[in-house]
């Protein structure tokens, strides 16, 4: 008999390309879901945060600690943040928006520690697209505060001072100041004004520099209006609340419930209109409209937090745009990972800074 069934093909051997293809497929969902779940990279670009973060710190941002949100936005491509690397292309469609959660975190925001969040009054993103900022919280929910001559008070306690805290001095030397003296301080910030120089810096440092044979004054300089501080938090209603003299203000809680008057809704009311989730809420004629209907008290749908940056005097956070919603919260930052001064690519080896690789971020 005649075997006609034809021979069992082989198994055909994947090609090289191949391999490379499902290789890196399989590397980008694995980063992907790493840095939604777990752990996430990022840059600092401003020096708000001077002292305990420093521009050019790369900082590795934990999401486990206050739990991960749910996406926002599905339809953006992998391992982008609103644009494409390196173009202005976005990367990102809002056709589907879908409602955001929070999966359970290891502990709640405490009081004073940095802390990662989209920042709040960029409307052009989607909450989840939104940039990223670093500050440290100094109100949580319900609490009241006030900022007086610069210390912050929180519920009639003064809070104590980050370590690293930085503000505006006037630096005056019996001669020219060289950039070498304020490298050697640690000063990365100073503007040549009449007289001398407008500096952020530490207040040991300031000391310090007192004390030198060269220098002739050192003043602590604050800031108020008729230093030409921009106009505060909030801008509906004069109030005459400057940096370091500001409040107080109390902090909205889920669940409290405030009345809709004069004084509050300049300082709530835009809270209320952005964040609360209304589809028809407005402000007219100095009253709140939800759904079309006026409303004399109003009950927060969910929690709200004050940010300052450590560089007091050159920071933009809440006491110059508002409060932070918890659905904008992040995590926490837990450790510099790399850090570079700025400067040209080939120059990189360096300006590393070795004494800060790896450090983790303390509170």
């Amino acid at each position: 008999m005649i075997d006609t069934m034809p021979a069992k093909a082989g198994k055909q051997k994947k090609s090289a390309l191949r391999d490379w293809g499902e290789s890196i497929l399989f590397a980008v969902v694995v980063a992907t879901l790493f840095r939604w779940l777990l752990f996430e990279q990022f840059i600092i670009p401003t020096p708000s945060m001077e002292g305990t973060m420093l521009v050019g710190d790369v900082i590795v941002v934990s999401k486990l600690h206050y739990g991960t949100r749910t996406l926002a936005t599905p339809i953006q491509f992998p391992l982008t943040h609103q644009k494409f690397w390196g173009t202005e292309v976005p990367s990102y469609l809002n056709w589907i928006q879908l409602p955001m959660y929070r999966l359970p975190g290891l502990r709640d925001v405490k009081r004073m520690e940095p802390v990662v969040f989209n920042y709040p009054y960029e409307d052009q993103h989607p909450t989840d697209l939104k940039s990223h900022w670093v500050k440290r919280c100094a109100g949580l929910p319900g609490d009241s505060l006030k900022v007086i001559d610069g210390l912050l008070v929180v519920n009639d306690g003064v809070m104590p001072l980050p370590a690293h805290l930085q503000s505006s001095y006037f630096i005056a030397g019996k001669q020219p100041l060289k950039d070498r003296f304020f490298e050697a301080n640690n000063i990365s910030e100073h503007q040549e004004v009449r007289g001398g120089y407008y500096v952020q810096t530490e207040p040991a440092t300031a000391e310090a520099i007192k004390k030198l044979p060269f220098i002739s004054k050192v003043e602590h300089v604050e800031m108020n209006y008729s230093s030409g501080e921009s106009a505060s938090f909030p801008k509906a209603a004069p109030h005459g609340w400057t940096t370091d003299n500001f409040g107080p203000v109390w902090v909205p809680a889920k669940g409290d419930t405030i009345e809709i008057n004069e004084q509050s809704l300049p300082v709530y009311g835009g809270v209320i209109v952005r964040f609360e989730g209304w589809k028809n809420a407005e402000i007219i004629d100095g009253k709140l409209y939800i759904n079309g209907y006026e409303t004399s008290t109003y009950t927060f749908q969910q929690n709200y937090y004050f940010m300052m940056g450590d560089n007091r005097h050159n920071s933009e956070d809440s006491r110059t745009w508002g409060f932070v919603p918890e659905d904008h919260i992040v995590g926490k930052p837990v450790m510099v990972l790399f850090s570079s001064e700025e400067g040209p690519w080939y120059t990189l080896p360096v300006r590393i800074r070795w004494n800060r690789l790896f450090n983790l971020i303390k509170e």
